[in-house]
């Protein structure tokens, strides 16, 4: 967590596009293969928007082994313990650790695919149920998430065939700076639920 805020808080010292490739949030990306040049500049400026904390924090996170019921960093990730993790620790939103409960989750709105942005939680249908696997948007057509028994959290593409068939939705949670309601508050109204 204390990179990903790092990295955030050394963005407000880049002067312009000229400096991309010196900037510690590109060199991240460009790291975790996110970016492909120092001049694909629309991911970067994504992630820079809204949910950038939310995005990094998950990022951290790249390469933890996935574990069925998992929901931590040490024990290992499934899907949905990774979201519920990476939503309270940067945001502090309670999220369920079922995928189907956080799609059905009061306080979150649904998500057009070409309305997505970096942060929104996107859902699969993996298992032949309708949300049965959930990850983070990062932009650019990816997602971050803990796949399933024998790999580890990683940035794939919801375009890739397999995903694109699987999609069935999103929803975005109203975060600091891109919703009307602060996390605070929406705790307040029931977003915090027991796990």
């Amino acid at each position: 967590m204390l990179q990903a805020q790092q990295l955030v808080a050394s963005v407000a010292t880049v002067a312009g596009p000229s400096q991309v490739s010196n900037d510690p949030v590109s060199r991240f990306l460009q790291q975790r293969g996110l970016l492909q040049s120092a001049g694909s500049t629309k991911l970067l400026n994504q992630v820079r928007d809204t949910a950038s904390d939310l995005v990094l924090s998950a990022m951290n996170f790249l390469g933890v082994p996935y574990k069925r019921g998992g929901n931590s960093e040490e024990n290992g990730f499934d899907c949905s313990g990774f979201t519920r993790y990476i939503f309270e620790m940067s945001v502090g939103m309670v999220l369920p650790h079922r995928a189907e409960e956080q799609a059905g989750m009061s306080g979150l709105k649904n998500v057009r695919k070409d309305e997505l942005k970096p942060g929104d939680l996107v859902f699969f249908n993996t298992m032949r149920r309708t949300f049965s696997h959930v990850g983070i948007y990062v932009g650019e057509g990816k997602f971050i998430h803990a796949p399933r028994t024998g790999s580890a959290v990683r940035v794939e593409d919801m375009r890739e065939a397999y995903w694109s068939k699987r999609f069935t939705g999103a929803r975005r949670a109203n975060l600091p700076g891109g919703g009307s309601v602060p996390v605070g508050e929406a705790a307040g109204v029931g977003l915090t639920v027991a796990h």
